[in-house]
């Protein structure tokens, strides 16, 4: 994504701001992709299920609902000792207050058919999938959620990340369903769709994941201290 490697590896402050200030704007368009599979109004995905279902349950935004259970489990996360970057703060807060500012909006009222409704939570979905690309290009850390599945694939053992995630997607619904949060066939779609589709954007723009090495929090702050690479 970026021909400065010292933008790339975070070496500087001035990298790190710029970075931070890419994974805002990414997480800000993400927010707008989780509107849009929320206006689909055919089921919400499985993290929103939960985030829809705390709001309704105790008459706050969605946002406000989506910010508590990302830094609670951001809390998990460190509680875990897993590798937390200066994004995943920016992530916690940021995708929830900007579902609430297109909420606000109203940009794109609910839809009232099942074609257009699948219609537009693919739209939401390919959105989400190209600003992950970017979020996780500034390299200064993944989502809690994504975190929170690595932590517990660890801990699982010989059972397979595959299995830790739908039981932890399984377990978000559950809850979210329980406190009257909306499932159906969109439900299914966020899904099992989301990966797919993650996948095909990355192979797009040539963006290899694996490849990342996000910053800790440690590293940056003495990026900053110092003005120099940590």
């Amino acid at each position: 994504m970026f021909g400065n490697s010292k933008l790339k590896e975070n070496r500087t402050s001035s990298a790190i701001v710029m970075n931070m200030l890419i994974a805002a704007v990414s997480l800000v368009a993400n927010g707008f992709g989780v509107y849009l599979t929320i206006q689909a109004n055919i089921g919400a995905g499985p993290w929103d299920v939960l985030n829809l279902g705390v709001s309704n349950t105790f008459g706050i935004l969605y946002g406000t609902a989506s910010v508590a259970i990302s830094y609670a489990i951001l809390g998990i996360d460190i509680a875990f000792k897993e590798p937390i970057g200066i994004a995943m703060f920016i992530d916690a807060f940021v995708v929830g207050k900007a579902v609430d500012f297109f909420n606000k909006m109203d940009v794109v009222p609910k839809r009232d058919s099942m074609m257009e409704g699948v219609l537009v939570m693919i739209i939401g979905l390919i959105i989400m999938a190209y600003t992950q690309y970017t979020y996780m290009s500034a390299s200064l850390g993944c989502g809690p959620r994504d975190t929170l599945l690595v932590a517990l694939a660890k801990r699982a053992k010989n059972i397979p990340i595959g299995i830790v995630s739908i039981t932890l997607l399984s377990l978000a619904t559950f809850i979210g369903w329980l406190l009257g949060g909306p499932v159906g066939i969109g439900t299914l779609i966020c899904a099992f769709a989301t990966g797919p589709i993650m996948q095909m954007a990355f192979a797009t723009v040539k963006f290899d994941a694996t490849s990342v090495h996000h910053q800790h929090l440690a590293d940056s702050f003495k990026v900053f201290v110092n003005k120099k690479a940590a």
